[in-house]
């Protein structure tokens, strides 16, 4: 499992997140759903970008998702 470092924020009554390395983008009604959506588009992005997958496996940081709210 991978950590990835995303930052979400509110627009009207959607939840935006963005995940840092990969400026993968998504969305969903509350916290919860942003991230699950999350979770899932970056896994399909790092299934097309392998040099992706090389770099995040030799950073330091490997775990759960960190969330900023900003």
């Amino acid at each position: 499992m991978m950590e990835l470092q995303a930052v979400v924020w509110k627009e009207e009554d959607m939840f935006v997140i963005k995940e840092v390395v990969t400026g993968v983008t998504t969305q969903g009604k509350s916290v919860e759903e942003a991230i699950e959506n999350l979770k899932e588009a970056v896994e399909l992005y790092l299934e097309e970008m392998p040099e992706i997958v090389e770099y995040l496996k030799n950073r330091k940081a490997l775990g759960a998702i960190r969330v900023e709210i900003a």
